[in-house]
């Protein structure tokens, strides 16, 4: 999952995003409403934590601009700000949710995992295909139920790949959704982390390399 956080309090922030990647998000950080319309101009999210009360654009002006584009983003409005009229007017302006501060980080990290799911074509909380079993909340994964212990960017790829259903994910693909903007394009990551899981989840290899186009479950 790719995660988008906006937050003015850069302790906050970076803190918020220590966390998320702690739980095998790929996250990127700014501190300001107009870096945050740069960045969505940029890279595909899956979820937005956006402050409201940011400097440069305000939180509101940035909400209403992706509502706008049409984009299958989520958004996760923070505030100070806890009343009811005040999150009634977030969601107002387009925001899918809404979190009023001081917040519990378990709290936050469940409601972008409930976003996360929510795609064009709705997907369980608990993703199962080939013997594979992963549930992101409780940040787990068995194999023909035997438990699997994952790195946090094992289980990113892992959840990005049985999230497409079948489908083939390129290399590329796999960088934008389980990595951040910091890495380098043009490394062999993929290559490494998808070789290293296909050895953590046995015999036989239920990871299939499409040549030329990427992997599939």
């Amino acid at each position: 999952m790719r995660v988008l956080v906006v937050e003015d309090e850069q302790l906050l922030a970076d803190a918020v995003a220590t966390g998320l990647r702690r739980e095998a998000m790929a996250v990127d950080v700014v501190y300001d409403g107009g870096a945050a319309l740069e960045r969505i101009g940029v890279n595909d999210y899956d979820v937005v934590v956006l402050d409201r009360d940011l400097p440069v654009v305000h939180g509101d002006e940035v909400c209403r601009k992706l509502v706008g584009l049409g984009l299958p983003t989520r958004v996760l409005m923070l505030t100070a700000a806890g009343d009811v009229s005040d999150r009634v007017e977030g969601l107002e302006l387009g925001a899918d949710d809404y979190l009023p501060k001081p917040f519990a980080f378990s709290e936050l990290t469940a409601r972008v995992r409930a976003l996360g799911r929510r795609t064009s074509v709705p997907l369980p909380p608990v993703l199962e295909r080939a013997g594979i079993k992963l549930d992101p909340n409780r940040r787990e994964v068995f194999r023909d139920g035997k438990e699997v212990h994952l790195a946090p960017k094992e289980f990113a790829v892992l959840e990005v790949l049985l999230r497409s259903e079948g489908s083939v994910v390129s290399a590329e693909q796999l960088l934008e959704k389980a990595w951040d903007e910091n890495t380098d394009p043009f490394t062999n990551v993929v290559r490494v982390t998808v070789m290293t899981l296909r050895r953590k989840l046995g015999e036989p290899a239920v990871i299939v390399t499409v040549p030329g186009s990427g992997y599939r479950i």
